[in-house]
């Protein structure tokens, strides 16, 4: 009897010792498919290639910096007036092309070249964990100005020429 429990509790050891070992591995292989996900599919499910960092938070710039960073994307420098997104709308409305910039509530990003329909590639700044990308983006749902405009409408309804500056080659 001794005997038979001896063997039984033995082989119950082996199979517990196995079913930690294969509940070890399934764990690994879930997280490293899980952190292979995230890679593949961080920012709208595109390639790592696709996403270049550009910088971060420039210097004079506030917190919130998309608009001072499309400033100095677009003019070579910051023009406050920009800073805060929802001014970029004060520029003439246009169809989408290499220079023009995509605005929506709250974020505005620079128009590079189209990759596919509504698709851009875009230079984004603050476009997530206070970096600037350029990146695929798409532009459904955000609306597209003529920043070259040598003016845009300021609050009060006049005309600005804050704005002339050089512009950036975008192709």
């Amino acid at each position: 009897m001794w005997k038979v429990f001896s063997i039984a509790a033995g082989l119950l050891f082996v199979s517990v010792q196995a079913n930690a070992h294969t509940i070890r591995h399934h764990r690994h292989h879930n997280h490293h498919h899980y952190a292979s996900h995230q890679r593949a599919t961080s920012f709208g499910g595109q390639s790592e290639a696709e996403i270049r960092i550009v910088g971060g938070r420039p210097s004079g710039c506030p917190h919130a910096f998309c608009g001072c960073e499309a400033s100095l994307f677009r003019f070579g420098r910051i023009i406050p007036e920009l800073n805060l997104a929802s001014n970029w709308r004060r520029f003439p409305r246009t169809a989408p092309a290499p220079g023009m910039a995509a605005v929506r509530t709250g974020h505005v990003m620079i128009l590079q070249r189209q990759v596919d329909g509504n698709v851009w590639y875009v230079h984004d700044g603050n476009s997530g964990k206070h970096l600037t990308r350029e990146h695929p983006r798409s532009i459904a749902g955000y609306t597209i100005v003529d920043p070259s405009a040598s003016s845009f409408r300021s609050a009060s309804g006049g005309s600005s020429s804050d704005v002339s500056g050089r512009a950036r080659r975008y192709m």
